[in-house]
């Protein structure tokens, strides 16, 4: 069984419509998609140690089976420069869960601590997702990130396999491909990374059917040569079996 299968297992028998931050990162690094370096950790102490392995600054988020949307528990902190940063982000997040919790009326589950990952350098921000559309199974979005997706809607969309034609084709259709080659004495994107991400989600999704939603958001692209980095993932599952 591969290692994202038993992913997958675990959190069906925990009753998990997904996966945790650290998981979907497992799944990430099984298919070889470029993510930053990460860990988690249970005590503050625990928390310092293994910031100072993965080298300041980091971000911290709650590991918890009961909350999805990490952010809207207090759940997350970002650019923690030093061991004292890592040590209240990590009391504060703590804090912020139980309170959760009472307001959601339940007994939020922290035994898992805190995600631990390197705040990645900010590159241009793209999206690339997965859907799951009931008669014609998975699709793969990409755009560009940010206010391109939110507000102007530029996104492209392919039914999942893709070919790496598919992939390309899909970053040179978004009405904001100018920005990935390079407008204004800008240096271009590094596109070929980014269809390589784009590949290697949808062999992902393809052999993984249960996923029934993904958002690799944000990922960053760099200057040619420079690469491309996924920084957050997000992965609802459900039963392959009801899938057709």
């Amino acid at each position: 069984m591969t290692k994202a299968k038993k992913i997958f297992e675990t959190a069906k028998k925990e009753g998990r419509t997904f996966v945790l931050e650290h998981e979907a990162k497992d799944i990430m690094k099984e298919y070889d998609i470029p993510i930053p370096p990460y860990d988690t950790a249970s005590t503050a102490d625990e928390a310092v140690e293994k910031s100072e392995k993965i080298g300041f600054p980091v971000v911290l988020k709650i590991l918890s089976k009961d909350i999805l949307h990490k952010s809207d528990a207090g759940g997350v902190k970002i650019n923690l420069k030093n061991e004292e940063d890592v040590r209240t982000a990590f009391e504060e997040i703590m804090e912020s869960a139980k309170e959760y919790g009472k307001e959601k009326g339940i007994d939020v589950d922290l035994s898992r601590g805190v995600f631990i990952s390197s705040f990645a350098e900010m590159g241009t921000e793209v999206i690339v997702g997965v859907t799951k559309d009931p008669q014609f199974g998975h699709a793969l979005m990409f755009g560009l990130g940010g206010i391109f997706v939110e507000v102007l809607k530029d996104v492209t969309f392919r039914l999942i396999p893709l070919t790496k034609v598919d992939a390309m084709e899909m970053v040179g259709e978004i009405k904001a491909a100018k920005i990935l080659e390079g407008v204004r004495g800008q240096d271009p994107r590094d596109i070929d990374a980014l269809v390589e991400i784009i590949l290697k989600v949808s062999k992902m999704v393809e052999e993984n059917p249960q996923i029934n939603e993904l958002d690799c958001n944000p990922t960053f692209v760099y200057s040619k040569g420079k690469g491309a980095l996924v920084v957050d993932a997000r992965i609802l599952i459900g039963d392959s079996k009801s899938d057709h």
